[in-house]
Order: C-alpha cells, then sequence, then structure tokens
C-alpha cells in the first residue's frame, strides 16, 4: 500500500474533520479543548446505555463465565481495531471511536436472540432492530441533560448508527432523509462494518475454544484463516502448551485480517482518486473492504462458527431459556402494563405501547431480565 498523505494533525485529505461536522440537533458552545467527535465519544461512554452492556450476551450468558466477552468489551474491542486501522489510514480516530464504542447501544438482553424476539413482538408496528435501537437511545431515550433529550451526538456518528450494517431498514423510513439515504458514509462509519465482524470472529473463536465447545485442531484443519495461523505459531514456539500456542495464533489471525483491510481499503481509496470526503460521498460504491481473498477465508470462518458454535447444543439451551423469558416479560406486561416503571407506562399516549415495552426490555442486562421475570413470576420472590 502506498504511504498515505497527512496533514499535520495525521488527517488525510479524505478524512472527516470534525471541524467539518455538520452540527448538532440543539447547538452547543465548542468546547475549548475537546473536539467534537471527543465529546461524542465521551458522553456514550458515560451513558447509562453504554454500562449496561457489562451485563449483556455477546455469545456466552454472562453467568457463565467471568472471561467470555460481553457487549461492552466487544465494543472496547471494536474502538482498539478501528483505531488501528484509522491511524494506518489517516482517518478521524476520535470519530471512529465514537462509533465503535456506541454500535451496540440498542443491543438486547441475550443478544441476538432477544432482538429476535422483540422484532416478532412489533411486527404490527414496524418491528425491531438494535441499530434502530441505537439511534432511539442517543436520540431520545437516555435522558441526561437539562437542554435536550437523548445525547444530541454530531451528525456523522447518527448517520453512521443510520448507515451502519444491517440498518437498510433504518434508511428507508422518511425520517432517516436527514442521514442522506443515497451518498456513502465516510470510511471511519464504512471501517465499522469491517472491524466489527473482525472483532466478533476473534473473540467468539477465543471463547468458544475456552469453553471447550471448539476444537482447536478441528478448526485449523476446516478454517485456513486460522489453520494458517496455528502452524505458524507452532512452528515458532514449538514445545510451548496448546493455550499459549492457540492465543499466539489468534493474535496471527486477527493481525492477518487487519492488514488485509488497511492494505485494501488503501489500494481501493487510490484507485478511485478520492481526495477529499465528498469524494468518499459520491462514490458508488464502498470503499472499505477486505481482499477476496481474505474475504473467502473470513466468510468460511463464519460459516463454521454459525455451524459449531452458535448452533451447539449448550448455546441453544442458554437462548431457549432466554427466548421464553423474554416473551413472558412482553406478554406480562401488555396484559398489564402498570407492572412497568412509570416512565414507561405510555401514560400519555406519546408512543405505542409496544413500542415502549420494547424499550424497557431492550434495555435490559441479562441479570436484569432474569431478576425481572422471578419478580413477576416467582411469588417468593420480593417485589
Amino acid at each position: 500500500m502506498s504511504t498515505v498523505s497527512v496533514d499535520p494533525h495525521g488527517l488525510a485529505p479524505h478524512a472527516q474533520r470534525g471541524s467539518a461536522t455538520r452540527g448538532r440537533r440543539f447547538p452547543e458552545t465548542e468546547h475549548q479543548y475537546r473536539s467534537p467527535y471527543q465529546r461524542d465519544r465521551d458522553r456514550i461512554i458515560h451513558c447509562a446505555a453504554f454500562r449496561r452492556l457489562e451485563y449483556k450476551t455477546q455469545v456466552f450468558v454472562n453467568h457463565e463465565g467471568d472471561h467470555f466477552r460481553t457487549r461492552l468489551t466487544h465494543s472496547i474491542e471494536v474502538s482498539q481495531i478501528g483505531r488501528t486501522v484509522g491511524r494506518a489510514l489517516g482517518l478521524n480516530e476520535d470519530l471512529i471511536e465514537s462509533l465503535a464504542l456506541c454500535h451496540d447501544l440498542g443491543h438486547t438482553p441475550f443478544g441476538h436472540l432477544g432482538e429476535e424476539v422483540l422484532n416478532r413482538k412489533l411486527e404490527e408496528v414496524g418491528g425491531f432492530s438494535h441499530n434502530r435501537q441505537t439511534l432511539r437511545i442517543v436520540e431520545n431515550l437516555e435522558r441526561r441533560y437539562p437542554g435536550f433529550d437523548g445525547l444530541n451526538l454530531t451528525w456523522e456518528v447518527r448517520e453512521g448508527i443510520a448507515k451502519h450494517s444491517g440498518a437498510i431498514d433504518i434508511l428507508k423510513e422518511p425520517e432517516a432523509a436527514e442521514y442522506d439515504p443515497e451518498r456513502q458514509p465516510p470510511l471511519e462509519a464504512q471501517l465499522i462494518d469491517l472491524v466489527d465482524e473482525t472483532a466478533y470472529n476473534h473473540h467468539d473463536v477465543d471463547d468458544g475454544l475456552a469453553a471447550g465447545i471448539l476444537d482447536v485442531e478441528r478448526l485449523a484443519s476446516a478454517v485456513p484463516l486460522f489453520g494458517d495461523a496455528w502452524e505458524q505459531a507452532r512452528s515458532r514456539f514449538p514445545g510451548t502448551s496448546q493455550r499459549r500456542c492457540r492465543s499466539e495464533a489468534l493474535r496471527r489471525m486477527i493481525d492477518t485480517m487487519v492488514s488485509d483491510l488497511i492494505a485494501e481499503t488503501g489500494r481501493r481509496i487510490e484507485a478511485a482518486g478520492v481526495e477529499s470526503v465528498d469524494d468518499v460521498r459520491k462514490h458508488p460504491h464502498l470503499l472499505a473492504g477486505m481482499s477476496r481473498s481474505v474475504a473467502e477465508q473470513n466468510k468460511a470462518l463464519k460459516g463454521y462458527l454459525h455451524e459449531h458454535l452458535y448452533r451447539h447444543y449448550r448455546i441453544e439451551r442458554m437462548m431457549d431459556k432466554a427466548r421464553r423469558l423474554l416473551r413472558a416479560l412482553f406478554e406480562r406486561y401488555s396484559d398489564n402494563p402498570r407492572l412497568m416503571p412509570t416512565e414507561y407506562q405510555n401514560l400519555d399516549g406519546s408512543d405505542l405501547l409496544p413500542i415502549r415495552i420494547a424499550d424497557y426490555i431492550a434495555g435490559m442486562t441479562d441479570r436484569y431480565a432474569n431478576e425481572e421475570y422471578k419478580r413477576l413470576y416467582d411469588p417468593t420472590v420480593r417485589v
């Protein structure tokens, strides 16, 4: 990859600059030493929805083990990888960090299973998606500031949420016109989809191996992306314990993916001849991406994880219990909204009741959902 030309601030011509932000919905005085995207990052870190990610499932329910990833640790890992890629490409690390840390705020308890349950319950009112819920949180549900609801994040961060992978449903809605649905997001936002996938493929392998669900030799023989790294690690460190060798292999695997993402994205930027953020936005295709070879290997890894980890009977048992629990909570609140805290009862009729129930349930941690179920259904538990 050719050397990226950067300005004195370390930003390439095609990077999104904080000074060029389209601003916030509610105008605020600029901070004397923090950039707009630094302020966004700080608001995200300090909001309640971010703290709740600590007890929300990534793959393994929180109480299954102290060392398994959660939505919080996943978001931190996405941020770390994103900043590495961003720095190599001369992009705005503060914007990348903000997007990485907020991209999963709207996730339900018990991972994607919770999202599926709420989506079915809300079919008649437009469905449910964690991307839309993330936008709802940062634009409305967080109530920390006297002058506005939400976090009043910059337009670019909210745009990145609206255009995050799988968020196509948001862009079809009338209110999405605010986010230029016909134009590409900046490179900082494009990268988040890819580093998100890189992070979860890496740590899901790590957690699956640690849990004893995945077998390292079978994985290595079936998935070249890991197998090559495994052989390199064993050759470089003969006699090392399998646990240490496994960690070395995972480091090498993620380095392969990140290095390829940097090189291929840099190649595409150069080939497209983009010289500004506007050029990036007007380009007919996304510019961030992996090479065909690594993308195919990554796809094979995802397929293996889907078949041998996400559908494993231990995971299925956890998810089956969670599915029944969340359905029961939704049905109980539907029958009697006054079982929810006052702010979710929709007493003023400002929202449809199913949406307010979804707001309440989506905001729960795994632990809180379990305890709430006991409070509602177990007569021996104090309310």
